[in-house]
């Protein structure tokens, strides 16, 4: 395997405007956070050399980005994976700048949805084998992950919702957070059923947001505006797309994803002081807990009892707060990165994580179908 490790840094990250942004459409969220990432960097964008994009919203979504900022590149990557495809954009562009390809690249995704009220994909001829029995997406594949997992090894609800209280605590600490206010276990528990054993606050928001990474070799990262935050550490893999493919309902790709990233970073979870992974339902966060290493398979739900991944416990995940509570537009992945190397920069404010040096991010996408996993460290 060739060591990436250290061969590449993040120097830029911003988001755009987030929640509910009326008439702005994706290409303009975009530009938003690209121009707030190049400027926190100091990064003309005449230095840009490879694009990076990934979603449903935008045709040719590379091609359409690039154009849209006035760029042509050298390189262009549209890996569409689901939420985890900026993970992969991550390994992605540390792998182009170890080959020589280019030094400056621009990550970017930006989604309308809940404006425009409009969920593209999951329709019944992109899951012809599976939506004519009445699957409804894409909850139900997830229900099915977290009905299993509680018959093989007795999780409960209250574990699950453990998981949307820690989230929500760490939206209350964060201004841009789109759901705040008080939110227990009970209300969890007592929100309507979404599909059986989900409830309403085990599922992400509808929300709409872009976002923006700049990635640059070593070389010229040192002459940026900002702390570098290295990449140490990558894997990705996709194992399904319909959930019935899906080898195990409560084993997922990160087994492998995360197991690469280790490697190449030389770490363990025992070394990894906050963890940013994909939340589009509560059963998502257990399982990835599970297969990254941080617990044995089938001890997620008591690794997250007590408010141990909540602001003061002793495994911080997702900081920001979230999909389940700080914004989810669609794709999530690129917000995990963003939030990652802010707390890796100590930017993050009353939910600073005191004296953090490395962070995993894991994306998912699709129906638990693939798995990106990055790990940062800064200097």
């Amino acid at each position: 395997m060739v060591n990436l490790s250290r061969q590449a840094a993040i120097v830029g990250v911003a988001e755009s405007k987030l929640g509910k942004v009326g008439d702005m459409n994706p290409l303009q969220l975009q530009a938003m956070a690209a121009r707030d990432a190049l400027k926190e960097a100091g990064v003309d964008k005449s230095e840009v050399e490879a694009v990076f994009s990934a979603g449903p919203f935008a045709y040719m979504q590379s091609i359409s980005v690039a154009e849209y900022l006035g760029i042509i590149p050298k390189y262009s990557d549209s890996t569409s994976i689901g939420g985890s495809s900026f993970e992969a954009h991550i390994e992605h562009a540390v792998a182009g700048i170890h080959a020589g390809l280019f030094d400056v690249a621009l990550i970017t995704y930006g989604s309308n949805q809940r404006s425009k009220k409009v969920r593209p994909g999951n329709r019944v001829d992109s899951f012809p084998f599976e939506a004519l029995y009445g699957v409804p997406y894409p909850v139900g594949p997830y229900a099915l992950a977290a009905q299993r997992h509680m018959d093989l090894y007795g999780t409960k609800s209250e574990q699950l919702a453990e998981i949307a209280v820690a989230t929500r605590k760490w939206a209350n600490l964060n201004p841009k957070a789109y759901a705040q206010g008080p939110l227990e276990i009970e209300d969890v528990l007592n929100s309507p059923l979404i599909a059986s054993p989900l409830h309403k606050y085990d599922c992400c928001l509808i929300t709409d947001g872009g976002g923006a990474i700049v990635v640059t070799s070593g070389r010229r990262a040192k002459d940026c505006q900002t702390k570098p935050v290295w990449v140490l550490g990558t894997g990705e893999t996709h194992t399904h797309l319909n959930i019935s493919s899906m080898p195990d309902l409560t084993t997922t790709g990160a087994v492998l994803s995360g197991k690469r990233a280790f490697e190449m970073a030389g770490l363990t979870p025992n070394d990894i002081d906050l963890v940013q992974c994909y939340d589009s339902f509560t059963i998502t966060v257990l399982l990835q807990l599970e297969d990254l290493g941080f617990c044995e398979k089938g001890e997620g739900g008591k690794l997250v009892e007590n408010q141990n991944t909540a602001p003061g416990g002793a495994l911080p995940v997702n900081t920001s707060g979230g999909g389940l509570s700080y914004n989810h537009p669609g794709l999530l992945g690129i917000f995990l990165l963003i939030e990652a190397t802010r707390q890796l920069r100590g930017e993050c404010g009353e939910r600073q994580v005191h004296d953090a040096q490395f962070a995993l991010c894991n994306g998912m996408g699709g129906f638990l179908s693939s798995s990106s996993t990055v790990i940062l460290g800064r200097d």
